[in-house]
């Protein structure tokens, strides 16, 4: 039983932190601190990366609309999310430091076909998704030489910061943010800024701390978007009713 518990705590605990814990009952330590902050809130990333676009999924596919989400951000979203993780995956990073990418990946793919389905393109939603497969196979193959990811992951800066962009002059066009889930751009806003933290400790990687740093900046002004056309939403709502009763 004492292994067992052991090998679950070194999940999140290096075999120096073990010992400065339960041999040495020395809990103050703040390098084995910062470390086991890190794997946990790492852990907890990646745990609820599972369903973080869940939701979104659910709000398109129920409503059969995917009004107000613009294919395009959805791409170049896709596209940085591959180049992180393939990237750290390559360059053997540990997989508590990016491994909310891969189910990023495979859920944004999802809402991008959607998009296309319901946009009255259903043979590009295939075929998109039979692409896109083969194109992260040959990424992560071994084959795609170094420096091609690395460049890829340098411009995710710009391209992230496009992709943003571009949905919030779709919903200010739009005065709504239409189809986008509130669930899933806090989620999404609240682990880009934990992975801040994250890949200063385990992976040292400046360009994976610019690109998320420039990420939680670009996902916060969606969420000042969703709160402020939310609050619109209500007002006029409010005002509907009181001419109604007038």
């Amino acid at each position: 039983m004492g292994d067992f518990v052991k090998g679950l705590l070194l999940h999140v605990l290096t075999e120096n932190c073990y010992n400065e814990y339960f041999a040495k009952w020395n809990f103050l330590d703040g390098p084995c601190f910062k470390s086991s902050l890190s794997k946990g809130l790492g852990i907890g990333i990646i745990a609820g990366s599972i369903l973080v676009k869940v939701p979104q999924i659910l709000k398109i596919h129920s409503s059969k609309s995917a009004e107000g989400i613009n294919i395009y951000g959805v791409y170049l979203e896709l596209f940085a999310i591959t180049a992180n993780f393939a990237y750290s995956y390559v360059m053997g990073f540990p997989f508590s430091a990016w491994g909310e990418g891969t189910f990023l990946a495979i859920q944004t793919a999802i809402i991008a076909a959607l998009v296309l389905h319901y946009g009255g393109a259903t043979g590009k939603a295939v075929s998109f998704l039979a692409v896109y497969s083969a194109i992260v196979a040959v990424l992560i193959s071994g084959q795609t030489p170094t420096k091609v990811l690395w460049t890829m992951q340098a411009i995710n800066v710009p391209i992230i910061v496009a992709a943003k962009s571009i949905q919030v002059i779709t919903n200010y066009r739009n005065g709504s943010t239409g189809q986008l889930s509130a669930i899933t751009v806090l989620l999404i806003f609240g682990g880009s800024v934990a992975r801040i933290f994250t890949s200063i400790q385990e992976t040292g990687d400046n360009i994976i701390i610019v690109t998320y740093i420039v990420s939680t900046i670009a996902n916060g002004a969606l969420m000042a978007q969703l709160l402020w056309y939310w609050n619109a939403d209500k007002s006029k709502k409010n005002k509907n009713k009181k001419k109604k009763r007038t």
